[in-house]
């Protein structure tokens, strides 16, 4: 599966939730959160600048000038830190990057948790994000993306299968029975979303289908 396809799914998901969601909505942020998770179990490439705005408003990302942190003045380029002289930072502000004149970092991360303990962070930004689960966070995306009639976004997602999206799967029976997957499956039926084009190889055909004879596969790409 091409990464490529990762990270516009996630862009995407991203600006859709932003759009759909109240303004003063702050389990976005623990979405978001859970997004990127999902995204770097991929291995994508740095993908958050091109959501800044929206990272930022939602408290996903926070952002600092990169002046006020002195042992970060020889960064002229972007910068993950932790790939930035481990030891001068001890590995207490990793996780972070910059792109000059900006620090940034990430809610609930190793940088973040230290920019809270020196006050820099305060109030709600000072909470860490709520674990969630993704196909809760799926679900939110799907139901967002049919309001505004974005079925391929909807395909994407359930196209993905129960093993990216779900942890541990035992049966069908397993899945039948968890709330969210019903949910998804209702969102999958209701649009078509079976029905829609996507790449090559990123949905079992019937013919794979047939030759893999796994229950818990037919179940859930044959609605």
């Amino acid at each position: 599966m091409s990464l490529h396809v990762i990270e516009d799914l996630v862009h995407f998901s991203v600006l859709t939730l932003d759009r759909q969601a109240p303004a003063d909505d702050t389990t976005v942020r623990d979405a978001l959160v859970a997004l990127f998770t999902f995204q770097r179990g991929y291995d994508c490439s740095h993908t958050m600048g091109s959501m800044e705005d929206v990272l930022l408003k939602r408290g996903h990302t926070y952002r600092f000038p990169q002046a006020e942190f002195p042992e970060l003045a020889g960064i002229t380029d972007f910068t993950e830190l932790k790939e930035y002289d481990e030891e001068a930072w001890e590995d207490d502000l990793d996780e972070g990057y910059v792109d000059p004149p900006w620090l940034y970092c990430e809610a609930g991360t190793t940088l973040w948790r230290q920019l809270v303990a020196q006050g820099r962070l305060t109030g709600a930004d000072a909470v860490p994000p709520a674990e969630v689960r993704l196909r809760d966070v799926v679900v939110r995306v799907c139901e967002a993306a049919e309001k505004e009639g974005d079925v391929e976004l909807i395909a994407l997602w359930y196209a993905l299968g129960p093993d990216a999206l779900i942890t541990t799967v035992l049966s069908v029976e397993d899945l039948e029975e968890d709330p969210a997957v019903q949910q998804l499956r209702e969102i999958a039926r209701r649009t078509h979303a079976l029905d829609a084009p996507l790449p090559d190889g990123y949905r079992p055909t019937d013919g794979d289908l047939d030759r893999l004879d796994d229950e818990i596969q037919t179940w859930w790409y044959r609605l």
